[in-house]
């Protein structure tokens, strides 16, 4: 995505794709067997107990014999990009660089295919690692129209995503997603914005995003 032979500063494509100056610069580094094996047990006690924090999946782990920090569980989770869902304070707060559009679909009634499209990205363990999955969903009949896998939550690969459920099914009036960065950026915003359709986020921690990674996991 970052051209570094582009005539533009590597530090404005960075801001205008919406990801930190430092990650256009990070070599990744591969996860351990070990980390790997503790995220994939982090992750399936965070769909048994969607409500525990760091500290009590720390204390969760202990039972079952494995030692670990709450700050390397929270470390783990950041990476796997799950947190405890609760009701947090400040929920208006807009993000310092983005800009978070409100939430259309309340009271809203859909009825009907291509009327609201939503995207959701949710972490996939796997035998030798971890993936990134993001899929566009249609609301109303919960079909997958189209979906990325990539080892990096960026923008990009929302936007191919989604350009591919617009090629195939068509513009929807409303696309909706949560807060994550992939989906506040501007090079996403603006996917959805030109074409005149209407851009609605779910505000951040919200129960809805959990049920439409459901509906990911189980396409």
């Amino acid at each position: 995505m970052i051209d570094r032979a582009h005539p533009l500063p590597v530090s404005r494509q960075v801001e205008l794709v919406g990801i930190s100056r430092s990650s256009a610069y990070y070599a990744p580094r591969p996860v351990s067997a070990a980390d790997l094996a503790l995220m994939r047990r982090i992750d399936e006690l965070h769909l048994e107990h969607p409500f525990a924090g760091a500290r009590m999946l720390m204390r969760l782990l202990k039972r079952e014999g494995i030692v670990v920090g709450r700050k390397h569980v929270g470390t783990l989770m950041r990476k796997m990009g799950i947190e405890a869902l609760y009701r947090k304070p400040n929920l208006s707060r807009k993000h310092l660089a983005h800009k978070i559009w409100p939430y259309l679909l309340r009271d809203r009634k859909i009825e009907r295919s291509s009327q609201v499209y939503a995207l959701d990205t949710t972490y996939v363990p796997m035998a030798h690692g971890f993936v990134y999955l993001t899929a566009v969903i249609d609301w109303a009949s919960r079909r997958v129209l189209a979906h990325r896998v990539a080892i990096t939550m960026e923008a990009e690969h929302a936007v191919a995503a989604l350009e591919e459920a617009f090629a195939k099914y068509g513009l929807p009036e409303i696309v909706n997603t949560d807060q994550g960065s992939q989906f506040t950026s501007t090079v996403f915003t603006d996917a959805v914005l030109s074409r005149g359709i209407a851009l609605s986020m779910d505000g951040k921690g919200s129960w809805r995003d959990n049920v439409l990674s459901n509906d990911c996991g189980a396409a």
